[in-house]
Formats: C-alpha cells, sequence, structure tokens
C-alpha cells in the first residue's frame, strides 16, 4: 500500500438489489476515474454492461459464505466507510489495516415488502429476504456522512450525476439530505419487518404491541389541508395497499384532504349494506343514505333525503355503476364518485363533467384483519381496533309492551347501520330504507333529535328512529313521539332507562335495545 496516495483515490461501492440506472452510474463513475467495489448480482451487471469492478471478496480478503449472507459485514469494508478522515489517528489506523476510504455507497436492500406482498409467501422466503449487510453499510455511511454520500434511491442518480459531473464531489448538503434520506429508509424497511412478523401466529398477533412502528410511504402530495394554509399529503400504511389507499381514479380533479377524509366515511358506511345501497357524505357525516332494489333508485332516494346538502358532496355506492344512476348524479354537482366498478355508457356520461372524481374501489378482504385506527393527538396517537362487527338485531332485546312491526324492524336495522357512522351524538330518522334526518356532532342526545326531526319534517310520521348511545332523559323520545316515530333502537344502559320505557309505551311506541354502543368522534 502506498500509504497518503492511494488514500486519496476515490472510491464507491455499488451494491444494489433494483438495478434499475446503476449501468449509467456506474460508467459516470468509471469515467470520472473511481474504483468500484460491488457484490454479487451487481458486479455481473456492472461487468457484463463493460464497467470494470472490484469484487467486495478481494477487498476484504474473505469471500462470500453462507449463501450470501456474509459478504460485506467486514472491517475492511465498515473502517472505509465510518473513517473520520478530519481525524490523523484514524487516517493513522487506515493505513495500518490497509484499509482505504470509501466516498460513495449506493445500496438499495432486499426486496421484503415485495416478497411478502406475494400470495402465499413462506416465512422462510420472507426470512431470507430480510437484508443485513445491506442496511449495515446504510446506516454507516449516512453516521459518516460528513464524509460519505450515501443513495439509496435510484431516483437520486440523475442528480448525483449532474453534482459529480461538475466538480467530481457530492457536496456537503447533498450528504446530509442523502443521509437522512438513508435513515429514513432503513427504519421503514425495518417497520415493514416488524409489522410482518408481529402480525405472524408465532408472534402471538398483538394488536398493540409495546413498541409499534408504523411504515407509511407517501402516494401523493394533496393541495392543502382542510384549509388553504395547511400543507397535506397522501400516506399509504404498511405493505399491501388497501382502502382508499388501493383505489384507482378513473377521472376529474386531484383529489383533496377534505375528499379523501369524507371519503373514508362514505365508503366504510356503504360497506355495511349487502343490498344496493347510496350513500352521500358532506363534511364526514352522512347526509342521505337509501338501499333499494337497484343503485339508480338508491340514489335517487339519497338525493332526495337531503337534496341541499348533497350538493358537492361525496357520493359512494355498493354496486357498480349504471348509465341509468350516472344520469341522474350528472344533474348536480359532485366532488367524488366511488364505486366497485363504472359501465362504460356511465364513464361516458360523467366524463362530460370533467372535474368530477371517479374511483374505483378496491375490494376489501373479509379474512383480512384490518389495521387499528389511528387518532392523532398532541404528544402521540390513540390507536383502537375497527369495528367491522355487522350490525345485527337479532338478539335485541325488545324493552315495550309493544314490539316493531316487520317494517319498522327492518328501518330498525337500517337506521342502526347508518348511525354507527355519524358523529356523536347522533340521531339517524328513517324510513323504507331511506334517510329521513340525521342529527350528528352534537353537545346533548335531544338537539341531535330535534335536528333529525326537524329536518324529516312530516315524513317523520311513521318513521323509526336510531341512537348511538342510551338516552340519559326521556326527552328524546317525548320529541320524537310528538313528531310521529312510532319505533326506536337504542343501545340502552342508563340509569333512567325505566323512564324512557314509560314514555314509549304511554305513546304506544315500540323500543329496542341492542347493548351495543357506537360512538364516533
Amino acid at each position: 500500500m502506498k500509504g497518503d496516495k492511494c488514500s486519496q483515490k476515490k472510491r464507491a461501492l455499488l451494491s444494489v438489489s433494483d438495478k434499475s440506472g446503476i449501468v449509467k452510474l456506474g460508467r459516470k463513475l468509471q469515467q470520472l476515474g473511481w474504483e468500484i467495489i460491488s457484490t454479487g448480482g451487481t458486479a455481473r451487471t456492472l461487468g457484463e454492461n463493460g464497467v470494470a469492478v472490484t469484487e467486495a471478496a478481494a477487498v476484504t480478503g474473505f469471500p462470500e459464505i453462507l449463501g450470501g449472507r456474509v459478504k460485506t459485514l467486514h472491517p475492511r469494508i465498515h473502517g472505509g466507510l465510518l473513517a473520520r478522515l478530519e481525524l490523523e489517528e484514524h487516517r493513522r489506523q487506515l493505513v495500518e489495516q490497509g484499509i482505504l476510504p470509501i466516498q460513495l455507497l449506493v445500496v438499495n436492500l432486499y426486496p421484503f415488502a415485495e416478497t411478502v406482498a406475494q400470495p402465499g409467501v413462506t416465512l422462510a422466503d420472507a426470512v431470507e429476504n430480510i437484508d443485513i449487510g445491506g442496511p449495515a453499510m446504510i446506516r454507516a455511511a449516512a453516521k459518516n456522512c460528513a464524509h460519505v454520500a450515501v443513495v439509496v434511491n435510484p431516483d437520486r442518480y440523475a442528480s448525483i450525476i449532474r453534482e459529480l459531473s461538475s466538480g467530481n464531489t457530492v457536496s456537503a448538503e447533498t450528504r446530509f439530505k442523502l443521509a437522512a434520506e438513508a435513515f429514513a429508509h432503513t427504519a421503514h424497511y425495518d417497520a415493514i419487518i416488524a409489522a410482518y412478523l408481529s402480525a405472524r401466529p408465532e408472534a402471538g398477533g398483538e394488536l398493540f404491541p409495546e413498541l409499534l412502528s408504523l411504515p407509511l410511504q407517501k402516494i401523493q402530495e394533496l393541495r392543502y389541508g382542510e384549509n388553504p394554509q395547511q400543507q397535506a399529503s397522501f400516506y399509504a400504511l404498511g405493505v399491501k395497499r388497501r382502502g382508499l389507499a388501493a383505489m384507482r381514479q378513473l377521472q376529474g380533479k386531484e383529489l383533496s384532504f377534505n375528499n379523501l377524509n369524507d371519503l373514508q366515511g362514505a365508503w366504510e358506511l356503504v360497506l355495511e349494506f349487502d343490498k344496493p345501497t347510496a350513500v352521500a357524505v358532506k363534511h364526514t357525516n352522512p347526509c342521505g343514505v337509501a338501499s333499494a332494489e337497484t343503485i339508480e333508485e338508491a340514489y335517487r332516494r339519497a338525493h332526495d333525503a337531503d337534496p341541499v346538502s348533497i350538493f358537492g358532496g361525496i357520493i359512494a355506492l355498493n354496486r357498480p355503476v349504471t348509465a341509468a344512476a350516472a344520469g341522474e348524479m350528472g344533474k348536480i354537482f359532485l366532488e367524488v364518485v366511488a364505486a366497485p366498478s363504472f359501465e362504460e355508457e356511465a364513464l361516458a356520461i360523467l366524463g362530460k363533467k370533467k372535474s368530477i372524481r371517479l374511483l374505483e374501489m378496491a375490494p376489501i378482504d373479509p379474512e383480512e384483519t384490518p389495521e387499528p385506527e389511528l387518532k392523532k393527538v398532541s404528544g402521540g396517537l390513540l390507536l383502537q381496533s375497527v369495528d367491522r362487527e355487522p350490525v345485527d338485531l337479532s338478539s335485541a332485546v325488545v324493552v315495550t309492551e309493544r314490539a316493531p312491526t316487520a317494517a319498522e324492524r327492518r328501518d330498525l336495522l337500517f337506521a342502526q347501520r347508518v348511525v354507527k357512522h355519524v358523529k356523536s351524538n347522533a340521531i339517524v330518522i328513517a324510513k323504507n330504507e331511506a334517510t329521513l334526518g340525521v342529527g350528528a356532532g352534537q353537545m346533548n342526545r335531544v338537539g341531535a333529535a330535534r335536528i333529525a326531526l326537524e329536518q324529516a319534517g312530516e315524513d317523520a310520521d311513521g318513521a323509526v328512529l336510531g341512537s348511538d348511545a342510551f338516552f340519559p332523559f326521556p326527552d328524546t323520545v317525548e320529541v320524537a313521539a310528538r313528531a310521529g316515530v312510532t319505533a326506536i333502537v337504542q343501545p340502552g344502559g342508563s340509569q333512567k332507562d325505566s323512564a324512557s320505557i314509560e314514555a314509549c309505551n304511554r305513546h304506544g311506541m315500540a323500543m329496542c335495545f341492542t347493548g351495543r354502543r357506537y360512538f364516533k368522534h
């Protein structure tokens, strides 16, 4: 070794799973006089394309072993990445140990996420795609970003080539930014592995582990948040795209923060129903919901439930959008229409309204455990399991002298499916499997009932009422009775249940207790 002269030679280590763009980068480095160290498949790819490489084994003096599990885990690699060249002691040790510094590390990792996303993947296959040497090198280079540039994203190659072309070096500012990206990359990689292993039955499938890392990846930047003065982006959670992260936009303007927030409520609600159903949502609350024999009739009735609020709203359907439904929807301004699919004629009809966003929603796997719901609070996150248990009145207890009729029971079930997705305090008035009035997000239950009944108007006569929680006083029963409501469904459990039951009996109303609360905040 020739001491200082050798230590000045530019050196790059290239070892990538995703080989897109690596040959172009290698050729540029060779043209600029860099020595290129490489491993396995990357070395073969570069060599086959005329790029001279030094095998990592020639640097370490040690062969790859254990089927490639160990090849770069060696002091001559990590010493070259971690040496602080401003320190005389570090330089002296490099010379003594025959280690040459490495100024550029280009690494991306074994495709663990892609592997576990494949159907039928085995645990053994997943484990073999956990990269060890790659993250170790990335973290070493990122820690030493004062001297080493680390590149983990092939999209960065073009900008690296531009910088090298102008001065054969990567600026300190760029090295720092690359280091931050590198640590985010390895953290995301480890979070995916942790999430996969934690969900395995061998790990007990714990829903709320002591330490939780969320693998989030940005899908798109949004124009702004809830208001123009707020910035916003949409991130996908986990390896497998699902829910809103898996939808496909067929037409229209880019989605906004509020569109996505409203769509979440609309889609979760429409999935409650087996019968053709249409849901209209405004500001995260349903303003019109209806079930019918056809999807076009369901939409028409959902529209008529609140023709004022639906304007500029979000529509979710649980059936393909037909030409007839599209013709009805085309009569007013809507922000979003989301459905499992769209007939060609429906696309042609709605295509005349270029700004409307048409979304093809991905199906939900009934065998898949949904990820927990998250809510941000100051200094942390609240997590809870998703309530996907179907609303069912088969075990509801009739607590009044009169039992609900078959028609009332049908509408009580419908109302309770809707109320589950309305912000608390929540009251839903329904008749013939359509909402007539929705009282959402009120500070007291009778206030929510008055709003819903005022919206229903004279149509409340003969309708039913659903409540997301028990009645602490009989006042809700009294205002419902005056409006003509004939049956009520609620969880029960108040210390004053008897007062509400007595009020129902006095007015000849039926009431059922479900024992299940549906608070939504």
